[in-house]
């Protein structure tokens, strides 16, 4: 399994927000992510946390270009994570080979010709109930997101991207509620056998800290439960998981294809 590293180079990101929003560090940041065990770095410009406030497309353009063409000499593939059709197809011009879109093509009706067109892989992401996800309605269970995500896939197919380049992911927090999120990892094997690729990001979201009782006074994070569920994914044929610390996954990956290996009757 991959490890994607994310890069927030935006003010108001939910746990990094600042931080990347200079080029240069951003950059580094990316340098570091790889060296720590990235095996792709996914660049975004537009929060997308609960009640985030929506970048143009210039202003994403300006923000990302930049930090993309400072690394592509980093040796892994680039992402860029947007709704924009305009801002994919200036992250492919700068050397982007993935477009991560957490809309899964609504937010942008162009976005599937560009996609198509520059025959880069696309992230096709269910957000239930979009573009709110502040208060999902009802619980939808994980039949229900399953069947939605399959449909926005063949929708895709439907407007020309090529299927081997589509890569889903059930959008773990965006409309959806705690349980919800649990279900869809209780059985993220239904997805894993549909024949496309699985992107999991559940990298620090809040129904993580919902599992324990959070350390208010010490801000205690949902890191060890970020890499409880790269295990659990690692186990069931996920295709990558999306994370903010890409040393701890890389590590939790490690072992647990260790001891795969050992149950499948590796070498002692």
């Amino acid at each position: 399994m991959l490890v994607m590293g994310i890069i927030n180079v935006t003010p108001d990101s939910f746990s990094d927000g600042g931080q990347w929003l200079d080029t240069s560090a951003a950059i580094a940041h990316g340098f570091d992510l790889v060296e720590d065990g990235a095996d792709i770095l996914d660049i975004g410009a537009e929060s997308t946390r609960p009640g985030y406030c929506p970048v143009s497309a210039p202003e994403q353009i300006n923000r990302l270009v930049p930090v993309l063409q400072g690394l592509r000499d980093a040796g892994v593939p680039l992402s860029v994570d947007t709704t924009s059709a305009a801002v994919a197809h200036a992250a492919i011009t700068a050397g982007a080979t993935i477009v991560n879109d957490v809309s899964g093509g609504l937010a942008d009706e162009t976005m599937m010709a560009v996609v198509a067109q520059a025959e880069v892989d696309y992230v096709c992401q269910l957000w239930t109930r979009w573009p709110n996800h502040d208060a999902p309605s009802q619980m939808q269970g994980w039949t229900h997101t399953r069947d939605e995500l399959l449909y926005r896939r063949n929708a895709c197919i439907d407007a020309g991207v090529n299927p081997r380049r589509i890569i889903i992911d059930p959008g773990l927090g965006f409309g959806k509620h705690n349980l919800d999120n649990w279900q869809i990892l209780a059985h993220i094997e239904a997805l894993t056998q549909s024949g496309n690729r699985v992107l999991v990001g559940a990298s620090r979201k809040r129904f993580l800290g919902a599992a324990h009782k959070p350390l208010a006074s010490t801000g205690e994070s949902t890191d060890h439960g970020d890499t409880a569920v790269t295990a659990w994914c690692a186990a069931r044929g996920v295709w990558a998981v999306r994370v903010h610390d890409a040393g701890a996954h890389a590590r939790t990956i490690e072992v647990t294809d260790q001891l795969l290996n050992q149950v499948g009757g590796g070498d002692s």
